[in-house]
C-alpha cells in the first residue's frame, strides 16, 4: 500500500587479475562478498515493500507483492459508506470498493492510472456491479501536501465534481500547494469563490480527518488501501497496494 519510494542501489568492483584468463579470490573474501550481497538484497527486498510514514512510527505494509485479499470478519464495511462519498459507478452497485488514498502518494496515482483505470474499462463498471468510493488518508508525517489536497479534493466534492478534481491532482502530483489547489478548481469549472472559502477556513478538515480515523479502525497504516465489501451479505475484505486489477477480481468474488 503506499508507498514506498526509497530504493538501494549497490555497484560491483571489479578486481584486477594476474593473468587475462584467471581471476584469484581468498576464500575468505568470496564468503565475506557473497554475504554482504545477500543482506543487501534483503534490506532492498524489504525496503521495496515498506513505506515508514504513516505518522505512527510504525513501518507501513505497501505495495510490492501481490497480497491476496484478507477478510475482516469483525468490521462491518457496509458502515463505513456514508451519503457523502464520491460514487465512481452505479450507486446502487452490489459491491462497493473503498478506497483510502493520498493525493501525494506515488503509489496511489500508480492505482489511479492502473487497476483503477482498468475497473472503469471493466463489466464490472458498465454493467453497474461494482462502485468505488474515494476516502482520505494523508500520510501528513511524509507529505507535506496531502492534507490540504483531500481538503481541496472535499471542497470539490461539495460542488459536485470530486472525479474531475481528483484527476486533475493526480495529473499534477508534483504541484500541491494552495495556490495550485485553487487553479485546478477553476480548470474544472468549480465556482472559484466558494471553492477558495471553503479551503483557506478549512471547512472539510474535520471530514478528511474523520476519514483518516476509518481508514486506521480497519487497519490501514499506508496508502492506497482498499476495502471491498458485498453490499448485499455484508461480507468485506481487503487489498493493499498498487495492485493489478485481478486482484479486485479475486477479493469481490471473496465476498460474493
Amino acid at each position: 500500500m503506499e508507498e514506498h519510494n526509497t530504493h538501494n542501489e549497490h555497484h560491483s568492483h571489479g578486481h584486477s587479475a594476474p593473468k587475462a584468463d584467471t581471476i584469484t579470490l581468498k576464500k575468505d573474501h568470496l564468503w565475506k562478498g557473497a554475504a554482504g550481497i545477500f543482506a543487501l538484497l534483503f534490506v532492498v527486498s524489504l525496503m521495496g515493500g515498506i513505506d515508514f510514514g504513516g505518522g505512527n512510527g510504525n513501518a507501513v505494509a505497501g505495495d510490492g507483492e501481490n497480497v491476496a485479499p484478507t477478510a475482516l470478519d469483525a468490521v462491518d464495511g457496509k458502515a463505513l459508506i456514508e451519503d457523502n462519498d464520491p460514487v465512481l459507478g452505479d450507486s446502487d452497485a452490489g459491491v462497493t470498493i473503498i478506497e483510502f488514498s493520498d493525493f501525494q502518494c506515488p503509489f496511489c496515482e500508480r492505482a489511479a492510472n492502473g487497476a483503477i483505470a482498468d475497473f472503469k474499462r471493466s463489466s464490472y463498471f458498465s454493467d453497474g456491479e461494482v462502485n468505488l468510493i474515494y476516502k482520505h488518508l494523508p500520510l501528513n508525517s511524509i507529505h507535506p501536501y496531502a492534507q490540504k489536497a483531500g481538503e481541496a479534493a472535499e471542497c470539490a466534492n461539495r460542488q459536485g465534481s470530486f472525479w474531475e478534481y481528483h484527476d486533475a491532482l493526480f495529473a499534477n502530483q508534483g504541484a500541491l500547494d494552495v495556490d495550485s489547489l485553487k487553479s485546478y478548481a477553476a480548470q474544472v469549472g468549480l465556482n472559484t469563490g466558494d471553492f477558495n472559502s471553503c479551503l483557506d477556513n478549512g471547512d472539510a478538515s474535520s471530514e478528511v480527518s474523520k476519514e483518516t480515523a476509518q481508514g486506521q479502525s480497519v487497519g490501514a497504516r499506508g496508502t492506497p488501501f482498499f476495502v471491498v465489501v458485498n453490499n448485499d451479505n455484508g461480507k468485506s475484505t481487503t487489498v493493499s497496494g498498487a495492485v493489478p486489477w485481478t486482484n479486485f477480481e479475486a477479493a469481490i468474488n471473496a465476498v460474493s
